[in-house]
C-alpha cells in the first residue's frame, strides 16, 4: 500500500478494520496478543501451524525484491540453526547475509526514509540526515523487512512499515542524546552538540510523528496498535531509567523493566508486524514477536557492558558515559551486590551522590573486572540469545531463518 502523501486521508480497507477490532487495546490495558502488562511474555503454550512455501510475488511498488530473491552469504545462511551464540564465525557476515538477503527492500526502504524526511523547514531534513549520515546498520527495519519475507509476505507494506520502524527508533535517538547530554552518537558528534538541544527534539518530535503518518496510511490498525503501544512503551522505559538513575537499591527486575522498554520494545515490535502484514496465524506472531523481545535484551545487555570495555571508535559514543550519568547498569548492579563495605561507599559515593574524581571510572571498571560482572552481564545477553533462537522453531528452515538467527550471533559477538 502506498505511503500517505501530505493532505491526503488513506483509504482503510474493510478487511483490515475488521481484523483490528479483535485486537485494539487502549495502552495499559490488557492486549489481546500479548497478556496483561506492558513486560509480557508472549508465544508460550500456543499451538503452531505450519505453513507451506509461497510462490514469488511480483515487485512492490517501492522496488522491493520478489520473494525469495537473494544474494546471500552462502556460509552464513547454508549452516543449520542452533542454539549456539558464541561461534567462532566473523559476525559481520552474518549482518552482511541479511543485508544482501533484503537488499532491494532495503534500499525501497532507504529512499522512502530520505522521501519522508523533507519538510519546507529546510533545518527538519538537515539535522536528521546528519544523524543518517552518521551511519548506523538499520537492524530494527531489517529485522522487519526479513520477518515479513520469512511469513512469505506478498506485496510492499513491510518496507513502509520499515521506514516507521527506524523513524521511531531515530527519533528516540534524537530525545535520548538530548537527555543524556551526548556530545557522540554513532561516532560523530550528536545532533544536539551540533545543532543544539531544541531542534534536535521537535526534529524528533517530526520523525515521530512522520512514523504515525506511515502506520495510519498502512491501514491496519493492528499495525497501528503494536507500533504505537512500542512507542509509548519507550518512553516508560526512558522515565523509568531517570526514576532509578543513582539509586544503588535498583534491583534486577527493575532494571530488565527499562531494558524492555526502552529498547527491547521496539525489537519485538519491528519483527511483529512482518508476521501480521502476512496474515500468519498468532502463534507465528507471538514466536517473531517473542524473537525480537529476547534479542532486544541481549542487545542492550551487551551495550551496558560495552560501555565499561568497549574502545571509543567500537562503541561510537564516548566510553563510561552511563558511569558519568550514574545510571545504574546490570554490570553495576551485580558489582554493587557482590560488594564489601568499602567497596559500596565507593559505588554510593560515584553513583548516588554523583562526586566522581579523576579516576574514578577505572577504578569501578577494576572493581566490576575483579567482581566478573562484565562477563556475567554477557553470559546473561547468551541466554537471551537462545532464547531468541529458540523462538525461531516454529518457522520451517530456510535463508530468512537462517539470516534471523545470524543476527542473534551478530549481536552477542559485539562484546569480542
Amino acid at each position: 500500500m502506498a505511503v500517505q502523501q501530505q493532505g491526503t486521508q488513506p483509504a482503510i480497507p474493510q478487511q483490515r478494520l475488521q481484523e483490528a477490532q479483535a485486537h485494539r487495546v487502549g495502552f495499559g490495558q490488557q492486549h489481546a496478543d500479548h497478556g496483561p502488562g506492558t513486560f509480557a511474555n508472549a508465544g508460550q503454550g500456543q499451538s503452531v501451524v505450519r505453513w507451506p512455501p509461497v510462490d514469488a510475488p511480483p515487485p512492490g511498488r517501492y522496488g522491493a525484491a520478489p520473494y525469495g530473491q537473494v544474494n546471500a552469504r552462502v556460509s552464513v545462511l547454508t549452516a543449520p540453526v542452533t542454539s549456539n551464540v558464541t561461534s567462532e564465525r566473523d559476525p559481520e557476515l552474518a549482518l552482511e547475509a541479511l543485508t544482501d538477503l533484503v537488499r532491494l527492500d532495503l534500499e525501497a526502504c532507504n529512499r522512502l526514509i530520505v522521501e519522508r524526511m523533507q519538510s519546507p523547514v529546510a533545518l527538519i531534513p538537515q539535522l536528521a540526515a546528519h544523524l543518517v549520515a552518521a551511519g548506523g546498520k538499520r537492524i530494527r527495519p531489517l529485522l522487519t523487512l526479513a520477518s515479513a519475507r520469512l511469513c512469505g509476505h506478498r506485496g510492499d507494506r513491510h518496507v513502509a512499515l520499515a521506514a516507521c520502524v527506524e523513524f521511531i527508533h531515530t527519533a528516540t535517538l534524537l530525545h535520548d542524546d538530548v537527555v543524556d547530554e551526548s556530545a557522540l552518537r554513532r561516532g560523530a558528534p550528536s545532533a544536539n552538540a551540533v545543532f543544539g538541544n531544541k531542534p534536535s527534539v521537535l526534529v524528533g518530535d517530526f520523525l515521530f510523528a512522520r512514523a504515525f503518518q506511515i502506520m495510519v496510511a498502512d491501514g491496519s490498525l493492528r499495525v497501528l496498535d503494536i507500533l504505537a503501544t512500542a512507542s509509548a512503551t519507550i518512553a516508560e522505559g526512558e522515565v523509568l531509567q531517570l526514576v532509578t538513575q543513582n539509586d544503588t537499591a535498583t534491583t534486577e527486575e527493575q532494571y530488565l523493566q527499562v531494558i524492555e522498554g526502552k529498547t527491547a520494545a521496539l525489537f519485538a515490535a519491528a519483527t511483529e508486524v512482518g508476521a501480521v502484514v502476512a496474515d500468519r496465524p498468532q502463534a507465528e506472531a507471538e514466536a517473531l514477536r517473542e524473537y525480537g523481545r529476547s534479542l532486544g535484551i541481549a542487545f542492550q545487555l551487551v551495550d551496558d557492558a560495552l560501555d565499561y570495555s568497549a574502545s571509543q571508535a567500537a562503541l561510537g559514543k564516548t566510553v563510561g558515559d552511563d558511569f558519568r550519568e550514574g545510571k545504574i547498569t546490570l554490570p553495576v548492579l551485580l558489582a554493587f551486590n557482590a560488594a564489601g563495605e568499602e567497596e559500596k561507599v565507593f559505588w554510593r559515593r560515584v553513583l548516588e551522590e554523583r562526586e566522581q574524581a579523576e579516576g574514578d571510572l577505572e577504578k569501578a571498571i577494576g572493581l566490576m573486572q575483579s567482581r566478573g560482572t562484565l562477563e556475567a552481564t554477557i553470559r546473561r545477553a547468551r541466554d537471551y540469545g537462545a532464547r531468541a533462537l529458540d523462538s525461531l522453531s516454529v518457522f520451517p528452515d530456510g535463508p530468512e531463518r537462517r539470516a534471523l538467527a545470524g543476527i542473534v550471533e551478530f549481536c552477542i559477538a559485539r562484546a569480542r
